[in-house]
């Protein structure tokens, strides 16, 4: 597997970010996997948006997890888009996806929808939480997961092996040689973010990452 180049809650950086018209693009880009983020609704359904509330993304206000699927299906999440659930995305694109769990209390229902729809080889699991990561690999035998890091020292390695993670997901911004270095000696691939710029791209290079997750479909070499 090459350097890979990963679409950020599709192509954020040209449309209204997670949406099917985001994942679209990202997939006629020709980027090699799509990123997207999961929460629940109030009534279970598996929601396609980054934050725990809807106000930044759509035009309403509040919790997600306070919403029926239809309730939030009503809003306008940019562009006249609607939030997406999980498994439209899997239907609108063909493209290998990674599905970030942002509630842990999203893994039983994702987990749910990939082995009723054979999803381990298609999608790899990514979460901020560890708990969230061993909770999925518990429910799904085999599937690929990925520890994600904002702030975090090299210990941050460490965590992602207890967690049972194949890869990290790093911020470029914090990312060091050493960091990378240990990953390397844990057998762990490594992918960095948010990389929208030249620079970035040419010091993830420069670590030997296995790949970048990028808002600007352009990063990815032509």
């Amino acid at each position: 597997m090459g350097f890979l180049t990963i679409g950020h809650r599709g192509i954020m950086g040209v449309e209204p970010e997670n949406t099917l018209r985001s994942f679209v693009a990202a997939e006629k880009a020709g980027l090699d996997l799509i990123e997207l983020d999961l929460h629940l609704s109030r009534d279970g359904a598996l929601v396609v948006m980054h934050d725990a509330t809807v106000d930044r993304t759509t035009d309403g206000t509040g919790p997600i997890a306070d919403r029926t699927l239809e309730e939030l299906r009503g809003l306008d999440a940019g562009a006249g888009e609607r939030i997406p659930v999980f498994e439209e995305v899997l239907d609108a694109v063909t493209a290998p996806l990674q599905a970030e769990i942002k509630d842990v209390a999203a893994a039983q229902r994702l987990a749910e929808v990939m082995l009723g729809r054979d999803l381990v080889e298609r999608v790899e699991v990514i979460s901020f939480h560890a708990e969230a990561i061993e909770e999925i690999a518990r429910l799904v035998p085999g599937v690929r997961t990925a520890l994600v890091a904002s702030r975090y020292d090299a210990g941050v390695v460490d965590r992602a092996v207890r967690a049972g993670a194949r890869t990290m997901s790093l911020n470029i911004r914090r990312l060091t040689l050493e960091t990378v270095e240990c990953a390397r000696r844990a057998q762990l691939r490594v992918l960095a973010w948010t990389v929208n710029t030249p620079e970035q791209l040419r010091l993830a290079h420069a670590f030997g990452l296995d790949g970048v997750v990028t808002d600007r479909p352009e990063i990815k070499p032509g």
